[in-house]
Order: structure tokens, then C-alpha cells, then sequence
């Protein structure tokens, strides 16, 4: 991709507090960092403090960079801080995709990396002792024989590269995570898990500025040029140059860079928490304490937090725009799985983005010679994005390797370019929602 110069289209919608959600409300104590006033150069400048942001950054400060944050609300503002919660092992597009589009020989670098974003997470969590009521265990649930099959191909496939962390469930031992009479069995990954995603984040931050980096709040990046030497970054209230920028925007860099935002689409997607269930109810409803997400193509995914609410998210919106009732679209999936939670209070109810790409693969890449970015985990960023933020780092330190082998995977526009990708993904979506309905 070629350097330039490009600017934001729009500002940051929503404001620069956090959303209205239940992890703001949670949310572990954190400073008010400063917004950047001035002119300044730096060594790294990484544009986002979300995960992908943070985890270039600590990995960076790790090998002794210096690098600052710049970050246009506040950390985890963004997905980071919205998301279920749930740390799903592996990229939205299956193992079976990257051997079948790109050979066996990429199919095995993808499945040496499928594990490795949640030890990431693990090892942060550890490591900065970050307080985020972190859980192991994820669980893929299956409402028909057809998805029994599609688990069982997968566990039978991740088998065949020595990934041994999935274990088919039948219907009995299904009820062990969710009881409930919707799924038929389902599929345990002993290496997920969920955890609080915005204390996550905030850890992390926390852990970037103890190793000498520096984060700015409130510092929306309003133009980039990428074409010289140094990258130059603009802010409202001053201008770094950096001898190397990484972007990490994802969903929210809006048109910053135009060659970047048409590779993506946001879409946004819903979550809410019930009020406090209280310890029995929680036990009974979801007795292993895992996180559970169905295998629809427009799925529900849902756990229990630490103070017993039930936190249950799905639906999208293509074009990321958000839904007028909140509460309403999730509280007719919640019923169906939990008739038990009818007219159960819901206390708190968001929305956020997340950025998909066509493929549903993952891009990482480079403008010109020392500008770097990384988007489009399409629905799985929380471990992916934590990866990737490792492989930029690698990249920037010198170790290309796993960098070039990712960024040289091709990747493909939407059809009908950015004017018509809504509506073509809407009208897939409804493809793929009629076969789950007819379990063809």
C-alpha cells in the first residue's frame, strides 16, 4: 500500500466516555491521562488503546521501546471495552479455509498460532496482576445435528495439527454449561475462557506506563502522513513524529487512512446484563461456569459475571450503526434459552463496533516502510487481536517472519466496493439465518 497523507472523515461517535455498560460501571480505578498538547517526536507511535494498540505497545515496551499511545476517547473505549468477554481461540475463518485457499503450508503456520493470543492474555493477566475475574473455558452449543457435524469436523481437523484442546459434548453434559432444552450438544474448548474485558485493558495500560510508555487520552488522531521519511500524526491539540506509527483503529479509525477503511465494515453488535441473580440461580442456570456462544451464523453468546448477572449478547448491525431498543432485540434470544430469566430486570444495555473483513480473515500490513496496522478480527478480536499485536511487535524489532507470512495472504474488497456492502451482507445474512433455521 502506498504512503500519503489522509485525515478522519468524522469524530468519534458516542462522545469520549466510556458506553453505558455494565464493565463501565464495573470498571477498576484508572487515572485521567492528558490529552497530547504540543509538538513532539517519539520512537513508536501507536494510534488506538484498544487490544490491538495495547498489546503492540506492551510487547514493544517489553523489548525496551520507548512508545507512546495516542488514543481518541479513553483506553478500551472502543471494543475492547464493549465485547463479550469471551476469549475464543482461533481466527472467524476456520482452519479448513486457510488450508483450502492457501495450501497446507499456511494451514499449518495459522494453527501454530490458533492458541496463542489467549496465553497471551493468561500471561498479562499474571505477570501485571491485573484484576479481571478471569475464567477458563468456552463452550460452542449446537441446536441441530448439522452443527454436531460442523464441531465434530473442527475438533477432528484442529486434532490433525496436535491441538487437543476440544472435546465434543453430548446433550446431558451440554446442560453442565447452560441449562437449558435448546441445544442438542455442543463443543468445550479447555483453552478459552471470559473474563472483564475493559479491567483487561485497563491492566494493560497500566502495565505499558509502568514500563516507561506514555498513553494520551482524548487524543484523536485527525491526520496521518505517511509518505515521508518520518510519519507525522496530527492531533486537535498537537503533532508527534514518529520514527515508526502503527494503526490500530480497527472498527473506529474511520477514514484516517481511505486505502485502509475500504478493506473493512463495521458492525455493530449488542450486549446486556440482567440485574444480580444472585449465586444459586447463577449456579443452576450455568453450573461449570464457562462462557457459551451457539454456532448460527448470527449467534447468541452469553456468561455469567462475578456478581451473578447474566451478561448476554448477539445481532449485528452491518454499517455499525446501533439499534434503536437495546434491550428488547436481546431479551426475546434471552427468554429462548433461559425461559427461567423471563421478565428478569436488565439493568445495563450497549452496543459497539467491531470491524469485519470480506474473508473474515484478519489483515495485518504495512504503508511504505514504517507505518504498520492491524484490523479486521471480525468478531474474535480479543484473542486475535493480542496476537497480532505480538507479530507487529516482532516486525517492528526486526523479526519479520511471521509478519511477511501474514501480511503477503491476499485479501478481497467487498463486492460492490463500499457503497454496497451493507446491503450485500445483509442479504447473505439472511441466506445463512434461513439454512440455520431449516438446519441445512
Amino acid at each position: 500500500m502506498d504512503g500519503g497523507t489522509a485525515s478522519l472523515a468524522r469524530p468519534l461517535s458516542g462522545g469520549t466516555d466510556h458506553a453505558p455498560s455494565y464493565y463501565a460501571a464495573t470498571a477498576n480505578p484508572a487515572p485521567d491521562r492528558p490529552a497530547l498538547d504540543g509538538e513532539t517526536e517519539v520512537d513508536i507511535c501507536v494510534v488506538g488503546a484498544g487490544y490491538s494498540g495495547l498489546s503492540t505497545a506492551l510487547h514493544l515496551a517489553e523489548k525496551g521501546h520507548r512508545v507512546t499511545v495516542l488514543e481518541g476517547a479513553r483506553v478500551g473505549w472502543g471494543a475492547s471495552g464493549r465485547n463479550g468477554g469471551q476469549i475464543v481461540n482461533g481466527l472467524n475463518a476456520g482452519l479448513h479455509v486457510f488450508r483450502r485457499r492457501f495450501g497446507e503450508d499456511v494451514a499449518r503456520f495459522v494453527a501454530d498460532l490458533l492458541l496463542e493470543g489467549g496465553d497471551i492474555i493468561r500471561d498479562r493477566v499474571a505477570r501485571y496482576d491485573i484484576e479481571c475475574d478471569l475464567r477458563h473455558g468456552n463452550v460452542f452449543a449446537a441446536l441441530n445435528t448439522r452443527h454436531l457435524d460442523d464441531l465434530r469436523a473442527k475438533r477432528d481437523l484442529w486434532a490433525e495439527y496436535g491441538l487437543d484442546n476440544l472435546e465434543m459434548l453430548d446433550r446431558a453434559r451440554m446442560r453442565d454449561h447452560a441449562a437449558t432444552d435448546l441445544y442438542c450438544g455442543g463443543m468445550i474448548d479447555h483453552r478459552g475462557g471470559h473474563l472483564h474485558p475493559l479491567n483487561l485493558a485497563l491492566g494493560e495500560a497500566a502495565a505499558i506506563e509502568r514500563l516507561g510508555g506514555t498513553i494520551h487520552e482524548s487524543t484523536p488522531a485527525i491526520s496521518v502522513e505517511t509518505g515521508g521519511a518520518r510519519p507525522v500524526i496530527r492531533t486537535p491539540g498537537g503533532v508527534v513524529t514518529a520514527r515508526t506509527l502503527v494503526l490500530c483503529g480497527n472498527a473506529y479509525l474511520g477514514n484516517l487512512v481511505p486505502g485502509l477503511a475500504k478493506r473493512i465494515m463495521p458492525v455493530s453488535t449488542q450486549v446486556m446484563a440482567t440485574e444480580p441473580l444472585g449465586e444459586a440461580q447463577a449456579r443452576a442456570l450455568m453450573p461449570a461456569g464457562t462462557c457459551v456462544e451457539d454456532v448460527r451464523y448470527i449467534l447468541d453468546y452469553y456468561r455469567m459475571s462475578a456478581d451473578h448477572r447474566l451478561l448476554f449478547g448477539g445481532g449485528t448491525v452491518y454499517g455499525g450503526t446501533d439499534p434503536k431498543d437495546i434491550k428488547r432485540k436481546l431479551v426475546r434470544s434471552m427468554d429462548r434459552v433461559f425461559p427461567q430469566l423471563r421478565n428478569t430486570r436488565i439493568d445495563h444495555a450497549w452496543s459497539g463496533n467491531f470491524a469485519l473483513s470480506f474473508t473474515r480473515v484478519p489483515q495485518l500490513g504495512r504503508i511504505g516502510s514504517n507505518t504498520y496496522f492491524a484490523h479486521g478480527y471480525s468478531g474474535h478480536g480479543v484473542s486475535g487481536s493480542h496476537l497480532f499485536g505480538r507479530i507487529l511487535s516482532e516486525a517492528i524489532h526486526g523479526d519479520l517472519g511471521r509478519f511477511d507470512t501474514f501480511a503477503g495472504l491476499p485479501w478481497l474488497p467487498f463486492p460492490g466496493g463500499q457503497g454496497f456492502r451493507v446491503p450485500y451482507s445483509v442479504l447473505g445474512s439472511w441466506w445463512y439465518a434461513l439454512r440455520d433455521r431449516l438446519g441445512a
